[in-house]
């Protein structure tokens, strides 16, 4: 198996480096992932400057400036020829949890694999400690597929408890909770007196049900959440044509 591992930490990232030595163990691992800490930056790719690598000794290729999005585009198109067999992306240092997809750069990598036609995985840690657990589930899993490949067409985001690996409940299959509305932003001035912003947390749970990733991983086992690339909500497409055609929106025009 030959995997292209990416994520949205840095490519010095602990979670990476604990993450590509396990896979080493059965797998063919090139780590393709961006020189700094791009996290949030979801699905942004760079279209008006050009990109440059960085090799290092170990054979783990940096893009400067570079998006996650970026890494595993490079990745696919350029930098691993022939193509690799998957894209996984992590370990993540923090969860990703319901409307946190939106938003992951580590979720947006996998999705990008996706995107260009290969089975793609996100891993993350709901804290910054068992780096390890993380990497010994994801490895379980891949080894699973091998034995007996699941065709599915769809990314999973995978949550795993910042736990030792035998107080793991088990796996989880589940669905993305959400979160209230974040609104929190911290201002300050700057030694010249100008306004700085952070944007800050974001919200708390609001759709933390049972069969949530949210509820999964604070009850202690593994969530893994199938996600797709389609956003249209087929269930609104009927509605919005009657809306439509009784706000006679196009006659105005």
């Amino acid at each position: 198996m030959k995997i292209l591992l990416s994520n949205d930490d840095g490519v010095s990232a602990p979670g990476i480096q604990i993450l590509a030595a396990a896979l080493r163990e059965f797998a063919e691992v090139q780590v393709i992932a961006p020189d700094r800490n791009r996290s949030g930056s979801s699905n942004a790719l760079t279209l008006e400057s050009p990109l440059r690598t960085q090799s290092f000794p170990n054979g783990d290729i940096a893009v400067q400036h570079g998006t996650p999005t970026d890494c595993v585009y490079l990745g696919v198109n350029a930098l691993m020829l022939p193509k690799p067999d998957m894209v996984i992306s992590g370990i993540n240092t923090g969860p990703n949890l319901g409307d946190d997809v939106i938003y992951s750069g580590t979720v947006a990598a996998a999705m990008e694999g996706r995107h260009l036609g290969l089975p793609a995985i996100a891993v993350s840690l709901n804290g910054d400690h068992h780096y390890d657990t993380a990497a010994v589930i994801t490895c379980r899993l891949l080894r699973a597929l091998q034995r007996n490949p699941l065709p599915s067409g769809r990314i999973f985001n995978i949550n795993v408890p910042d736990l030792p690996l035998t107080q793991l409940k088990g796996i989880r299959v589940t669905r993305c909770g959400s979160r209230y509305p974040a609104n929190k932003v911290f201002s300050q001035k700057d030694p010249h007196g100008q306004k700085l912003y952070w944007i800050g947390p974001p919200g708390e749970k609001f759709d933390a049900g049972p069969d949530t990733d949210f509820a999964a991983v604070d009850q202690d086992y593994v969530s893994v959440t199938p996600l797709q690339v389609d956003l249209t909500a087929y269930g609104t497409q009927n509605v919005l044509a009657t809306w439509l055609a009784e706000a006679e929106v196009f006659g105005e025009c």
